[in-house]
């Protein structure tokens, strides 16, 4: 007879224990005995089992950290009211956007006020004809906590509509096929599909799907609508992942194979869905290049001798190097980011000194021109143009004062049109706010740029409270952009500063290059190096400084506050990967071995001393560090909740000074928080409340 308590009796037992203990004092995480072996090294991991997702302890440690922090913040409630409802005031809660025409119908979505989700709309032949409302959000998302639209994809005939959704936010998308004729969903389905793409015969769907255990997308099905899906292509390389798509002009159906360092793409005519994916180019390491096609002509963007990319055209039945010719010349100043292509003109995006650039082409008269913009600092992009036919560019503009705006550009007269700007209610003035661009010189005498907003009229005495921000992985740059939500930390006298450290992509491919593998740590000290201008040049100072970043970017903030626990007053540190070593170790974990590209392979020994000299987790220190909030969601499949709540149980037994030490656990959602729009700005609004209480700023 075993002495063991029944596993509910136990659950009671533990409850009520977690029940007795006051609601302002931090939990204790329980310690087990676990060990790993690397290299030879033995490392110990008391905290290892929180990643025990069903464990009924486990949640009920992740309630009690929620319940401790709730405590800990319960005088900043009316605060983050306040904020709620300000941030609320200034959105146009009941609005549409702008309709786009295709294939005889006009698109738009809208939403409704006190809905969350919006509603994806199209009318026939013009804008008087009834509205059909294809799909609803909200009553997709009725019953869940969580809901996220993947992919969308009409067929050609616009009659037929495929798209992607995720109830949970773990981020594994199910298939669903509608036809718009009569509303009702078709029986094909599919789970984990992360791309579609239509053939031209409106009944054939191509999807890619995920690994169940790696999330790796690495496989491609042909579907006929009615029948049994067929495996068409399996991507056997752990370090690659598929996606499948459409040229705007609708010929070529292409498979996409990407890995961080090489780049594959297959091409098979959209009127012949039976036919095979075939090479475009044989994949070549280190070679990244992908394709679009105008008339019979490939356009292939290619690092080839060309380190920020440029563009060649070769013929579509021969596109061998052999075959190549210049469209766009390599410029190592300027990031190739793109070229979309219409029936008489290219649009090329570009990236020079960390700003976008659009420059377009007409191919009736073979020349080149550039779009200019108002501002010496701002963010640029397409806006959505689904016509091959269109002689009118869409683009969005946007820039830390100027609210999110799209334009109509006439690619032929030249002439523009605002078609929209985002309404900011509550009398929003721009003129009463400036932005700049500072450059930083870094410790190896690099320069590294940040981006600046502030009210108008700021003493550079050290006073000003000031919010740094930085990201810098995967290439990914940073967009200076407007945030309504922000105006509440500008109109308190705060000053937002974005640094563009390395590790993106904002002054090129090299920028990526000096900030990943076992240059990692150039991020980590751009970040520092710009922190500390700003208080040497008074922008801020210590006791007033906060410090953000977000997934990668959570990292970073983890390695900044174990390097200079001393930088800041207060770091938040969101979905944050922290717990860098047993991540990377485990390939069993999704995503772990695509990122050996990024991160390298810690199963080669450099690598790992390497990566273990900064993992978050691993060199947490006794020492005092400022105010901390760290944040996850339950369902995060990007960064596992358990590297979050771990770091903060083992930080907690380190940390020898008072400041407070927060995790809030988003019990319902997953890498980007809460789905709906209020919820979201709620978290917005609790995040901000906690972050500049900590400045002293609590109205």
């Amino acid at each position: 007879m075993s002495l063991s308590p029944r596993p509910g009796l136990a659950l009671a037992l533990f409850s009520v224990m977690l029940m007795a203990k006051p609601a302002s004092v931090p939990p204790v995480a329980t310690r087990k005995a676990h060990k790993e072996v690397w290299h030879g090294r033995t490392f110990q991991d008391p905290y290892f089992w929180l990643r025990e997702k069903e464990n009924p302890r486990v949640l009920a440690h992740l309630k009690a950290e929620n319940a401790y922090t709730d405590a800990m913040t319960q005088d900043l409630k009316p605060f983050e009211t306040a904020l709620y409802q300000e941030m609320l005031g200034r959105i146009k809660q009941t609005d549409m956007g702008v309709p786009f025409h295709k294939g005889g119908y006009w698109y738009y979505s809208r939403s409704e006020e006190g809905k969350q989700y919006g509603f994806l709309c199209r009318r026939k032949g013009s804008m008087e004809a009834p509205e059909e409302v294809y799909l609803d959000q909200n009553a997709l998302a009725a019953g869940h906590s969580f809901f996220s639209l993947g992919s969308a994809s009409f067929s050609a005939n616009e009659q037929r509509l495929a798209y992607t959704t995720d109830t949970n936010g773990f981020r594994q998308y199910r298939l669903q096929v509608k036809d718009l004729a009569t509303g009702k969903l078709l029986a094909d389905t599919a789970e984990r599909v992360t791309s579609v793409a239509w053939a031209a015969d409106n009944e054939t769907l191509f999807y890619t799907t995920e690994d169940a255990v790696s999330k790796r997308s690495n496989q491609l099905w042909r579907l006929k609508l009615g029948g049994k899906a067929e495996l068409v292509y399996e991507e056997k390389d752990e370090l690659f992942g598929i996606g499948v798509g459409l040229s705007l002009d609708e010929k070529l159906l292409t498979l996409t194979a990407q890995s961080t360092d090489t780049w594959e793409t297959r091409i098979l005519n959209a009127d012949q869905p039976t036919g095979t994916f075939r090479p475009v180019l044989p994949r070549e390491k280190g070679h990244k290049y992908d394709v679009d096609h105008r008339e019979g002509t490939l356009f292939i963007r290619t690092n080839k001798g060309a380190k920020n990319f440029r563009v060649v055209t070769a013929p579509l039945a021969d596109p061998s190097e052999g075959s190549w010719k210049p469209f766009i010349e390599h410029d190592p100043a300027v990031l190739q980011e793109g070229v979309a292509l219409f029936q008489d003109f290219a649009v090329a995006m570009e990236k020079a000194e960390g700003l976008d650039r659009i420059r377009i082409f007409d191919f009736a008269k073979g020349e080149w021109h550039s779009l200019a913009f108002p501002e010496p600092l701002y963010t640029a992009g397409l806006g959505g143009n689904p016509d091959f036919k269109a002689r009118t560019l869409r683009f969005s503009y946007t820039s830390m004062v100027t609210p999110g705006s799209l334009f109509e550009y006439d690619m032929a007269s030249r002439e523009r049109k605002l078609l929209k700007q985002q309404e900011v209610l509550g009398g929003y003035d721009p003129a009463k706010y400036e932005t700049k661009r500072l450059w930083v010189t870094a410790r190896d005498g690099v320069k590294v740029p940040l981006s600046v907003v502030h009210r108008k009229g700021l003493k550079l005495d050290g006073s000003n409270p000031l919010w740094l921000y930085g990201y810098g992985s995967y290439g990914m740059g940073m967009s200076p952009t407007f945030s309504s939500a922000r105006l509440s930390l500008l109109d308190r006298g705060v000053v937002w500063v974005t640094a563009h450290i390395r590790g993106g992509n904002e002054l090129g491919e090299g920028w990526h290059d000096d900030g990943m593998l076992m240059k990692k740590k150039h991020t980590f000290h751009d970040f520092i190096d710009a922190a500390d201008y700003l208080v040497k040049e008074k922008w801020t100072s210590r006791d007033r400084l906060a410090i953000e970043g977000g997934s990668a970017g959570g990292l970073l903030i983890g390695a900044v506050v174990n390097m200079r626990p001393d930088l800041c007053k207060v770091a938040h540190a969101a979905v944050p990967f922290v717990d860098v070593m047993n991540t990377m170790m485990d390939k069993s974990l999704p995503l772990t071995v695509g990122e050996y590209l990024e991160w390298g392979d810690p199963n080669e020994k450099a690598a790992f001393d390497y990566m273990l000299s900064y993992s978050p987790y691993d060199n947490l220190k006794k020492t005092a560090y400022p105010s901390m909030l760290v944040t996850t969601g339950l369902n995060d499949s990007q960064v596992m909740y358990w590297e979050p709540t771990k770091y903060v149980a083992k930080l907690r037994t380190l940390k020898t000074d008072t400041n407070p030490l927060l995790l809030k656990v988003n019990m319902g959602a997953g890498h980007g928080g809460a789905s709906g729009r209020y919820d979201a700005l709620k978290e917005k609004a609790f995040e901000y409340a906690v972050i500049l209480g900590q400045l002293g700023i609590r109205k």
